[in-house]
Parts: C-alpha cells; structure tokens; sequence
C-alpha cells in the first residue's frame, strides 16, 4: 500500500474538526507536517496533533522529502498559488472549497495540473455525505418524478464581527481575499451539490446588493440559473436578514412530489408525495470530510477514482462569478 504523507498549508478552524483528524483515519494515510505564515500556530497545531514538523514556509513544507501530498486549507485567494507550487513539485493537491477566489485561477489550476499529470482534488465534500447521498437516491430513483424546478433560500442574520472596521473585517467578507463575501463562502456548497444531482448550469444572471450597509461586499443576493438539461432554478440568499426569517433550504420540485433538504442544518430531509409526508433524518459522520478524503487518498493509492477533482469544481467558481457580474 502507498503511503499518502500530507503537509498541511494552512492550520485553521477547518482542519481541527472538519478535515485534519480524517487524514489519520484512513489506512495508509498520516499527517507529516503543517504550517502556518505564524509561528505560534504552526507549532501550537503540531503540537496538540502529535505532528512531527511545522513550518512557516509553504516552499519549504511542500519541498519537504517525506511529504509527498499537500493539503491547501488557507483563504481561497491563495489556492492557486499553493495549487500550482505544489503541482510543479510533482505533488497532488487537496484543495478547500471554493477553488479559487475567481474562475480565471481555476482555469489556470487545471491547466497546470494537465500540464503536469498531477491531480487536483477539491474539497466539496458534502457530495459524499450520506445525508446528501440520501437525497440525490430519492431524486434519482424518481420519487418525485420528473423534476421541474429547484429554488434555493438562505438567509441567516449578521455573524459577530460584521460591522468591524474595514481592515479588521473577517477575510470571508474581504473579496481581494475571499472572491466576494458570504455568498462566495456559503453558496459555493449549494451550487456544487445542485451540479452534482442535476449537471453543469449553462447560463446565470444575478442582482447583488449591500442593504445592511455594514460592509462593503454583498449581503443580499437573487439569482436564476439554467442546466445544461434544461432545468431551471432561482436562488435567494440574504446575509443581513433578522432572526425570524432564518433559513436554509433547498426545494427540489417534480411532478409527483417534492424534496426539500438544508445544506449547512442538516434539518431531516422532507419528503411529499401522493403517498404522504416523511422527514428523514440522516446522520453524518463526526468529521464531515472523511468520505471524500478517503476516497482522495484511495485514489492516489490506486485503489479507486475521485471524481472531485478542480475540473468538476470550476463550473461553481463560473456560475458565482456570472452571478456576482464579475464578467
């Protein structure tokens, strides 16, 4: 069996719970180093892991002989940076979502990664979650019949730290860094998982605007969208809304019911139809990212085929960016 050594670029909040355990917790896989631009955190991480090495350095962790895959958990405007360092060393790349801050760096990646033969795997893993499996199985096996529609809600209220100054901003609400605000964070989930049960959207249009005024990224969103199958849908997400109007929703229409499911709640999956009324729930695993990094690390030890690769993760970059106006 290969041995998949990772060093990590980027020791954020995501790896301590979501991604990093799940890297010791497939056969054949174990952290080797990480690193971080601060010191403190790059040594506080592999120190609380059981790490062997840290660094300050991405060249030097991605240079480092016993490292032989690089994981990319840093803001997204440097993904393609890290992604093509790391590709031109002859080392495969799992990337968090989205891609990249815009679709001209996801463009660059996979050229690179063609270019070079060395893969590129992105971070969408609520496509392996079981609860999201469930839902594409009700869609698939025609429970619902033919689907005519799909409509995307969210809203949520301000987060704690939003009416910060602007140099004091959280990076997610800084699009030099993030490639918008909330909405290229959040929606990027959403956009993929639709892609995943319904085919690459062809065409977007989108209205943005900022309401709350506490930024200066978007904060209110509407959009509509068309798959390359013909469906339709619409999309509406709102970042500054009051509690009460709280939502998370997806709403898959057809013509022999509905399924409505949340992407970030996972709320039990609501299904109609004309034989009644079921709410599914379905649990997920301790560490959302261990179905698909199990199956990045299968691949690269030749024992299977990851599908969610920079390729199929750059149509999402696309429709965000059409929808933001950015071309």
């Amino acid at each position: 069996m290969k041995l998949i050594s990772w060093g990590f670029i980027g020791c954020g909040e995501v790896t301590e719970k979501k991604s990093g355990p799940a890297f010791n917790d497939v056969d054949g896989s174990h952290i080797e180093a990480v690193m971080s631009r601060t010191e403190e955190r790059a040594r506080s991480y592999a120190e609380r892991h059981g790490i062997a090495k840290w660094y300050t350095d991405a060249q030097k962790l991605i240079d480092d002989p016993k490292v032989n895959a690089i994981y990319i958990a840093t803001p997204p405007s440097s993904h393609a940076t890290f992604a093509i360092m790391a590709m031109r060393a002859g080392k495969p790349v799992y990337v968090e979502k989205p891609l990249a801050a815009s679709y001209e760096d996801c463009v660059r990646i996979n050229r690179i990664s063609e270019e070079t033969g060395i893969p590129c795997f992105v971070a969408y893993y609520r496509r392996r979650l079981p609860y999201f499996q469930h839902v594409k199985q009700i869609i698939e096996e025609g429970q619902i019949g033919k689907v005519i529609n799909v409509q995307v809600r969210f809203s949520t209220p301000p987060r704690e730290g939003d009416d910060n100054p602007p140099d004091k901003l959280p990076w997610r609400l800084r699009p030099e860094i993030a490639g918008g605000g909330y909405f290229y964070d959040l929606a990027a989930h959403q956009l993929d998982l639709l892609q995943e049960f319904f085919g690459v959207i062809v065409r977007a249009h989108g209205y943005c605007t900022n309401r709350a005024h506490l930024y200066e990224a978007e904060d209110t969103v509407s959009a509509c969208f068309c798959f390359d199958s013909g469906l339709v849908g619409s999309g509406s997400w709102c970042f500054a809304g009051h509690e009460s109007a709280r939502e998370d929703r997806i709403e898959v229409v057809g013509d022999l019911g509905l399924v409505e499911f949340s992407v970030f709640d996972y709320a039990p999956i609501h299904l109609v139809t004309s034989d009644g009324e079921q709410h599914i729930d379905v649990p997920n695993p301790p560490y959302v990212q261990l179905p698909l990094i199990r199956e990045v690390i299968e691949d690269l030890q030749g024992f299977g085929k990851c599908q969610c690769t920079s390729v199929s993760a750059t149509p999402v970059n696309w429709v965000m960016d059409r929808i933001l106006g950015k071309f």
